[in-house]
């Protein structure tokens, strides 16, 4: 049984990588959507705070990964079981729903999405993948890219921010109308929970360093 679940697994592999184009325009398509939505691209690689902060919280494996992770993969299907999210979607299946699939969410999106993250992998190194994805992710209120997005919450350049700041940022990606910082902060400082409990996961904190900056202010400017 197993053996005939491999064999069919593979062919469908093989039919979608037919199937779903190749990746070498990725970075294309991220400029064009930042120039579409008035966004303001990195100029350089992803800021090391936020970077940490999205690793941890949205793909710890992200460096030792071939653009999927197979334990995510493997509880996707309980998810379509018990109608709950089991999460296991890597940065780079992210990007490629992104990019390639219009953002669409459903089982044969995903399903493309596996292959062209895998392609995405070995198209692009890591830290191309990463800045990528900072420039074509949306953190709400039209801020298309983590450029628009610390300068319309904070007024200052993703590369200024401080851990309060990435850790709240990072937050929005998942569900940016949930954890809006303006219209809804008690739900915002409990997804920057999250990502502080995440980093301390992850080693990258400890607990009093999280805790500490769990009751710094956010410093938001405008708000709608």
């Amino acid at each position: 049984m197993l053996a005939v679940l491999l064999i069919v697994l593979t062919a469908g592999v093989a039919v979608l990588w037919a199937a779903t184009p190749g990746v070498d325009d990725a970075r294309q398509r991220v400029a064009e959507r930042v120039a579409e939505h008035g966004g303001i691209p990195l100029a350089g690689d992803a800021p090391p705070r936020i970077a940490a902060a999205l690793l941890a919280t949205e793909d710890s494996h992200f460096h030792d990964h071939p653009g999927v992770d197979w334990r995510g993969v493997l509880r996707a299907p309980l998810g379509l079981l018990t109608g709950e999210d089991q999460g296991g979607s890597t940065l780079h299946q992210q990007l490629a729903r992104i990019l390639y699939e219009d953002g669409a969410t459903d089982p044969a999106a995903k399903a493309r999405a596996v292959v062209l993250a895998v392609k995405v992998d070995r198209e692009w190194s890591d830290t191309e993948i990463l800045r990528m994805y900072l420039d074509a992710a949306y953190f709400g209120h039209g801020f298309y890219g983590v450029g628009s997005a610390a300068q319309g919450y904070f007024g200052l350049p993703p590369e200024e921010l401080d851990w309060a700041q990435a850790t709240v940022l990072v937050g929005l990606v998942q569900a940016p109308s949930a954890y809006d910082p303006f219209r809804s902060p008690d739900l915002a400082a409990a997804r920057q929970e999250h990502v502080l409990g995440r980093l301390v996961a992850v080693g990258v904190l400890d607990r009093a360093e999280a805790d500490d900056i769990a009751a710094r202010p956010w410093g938001l400017v405008g708000g709608s």
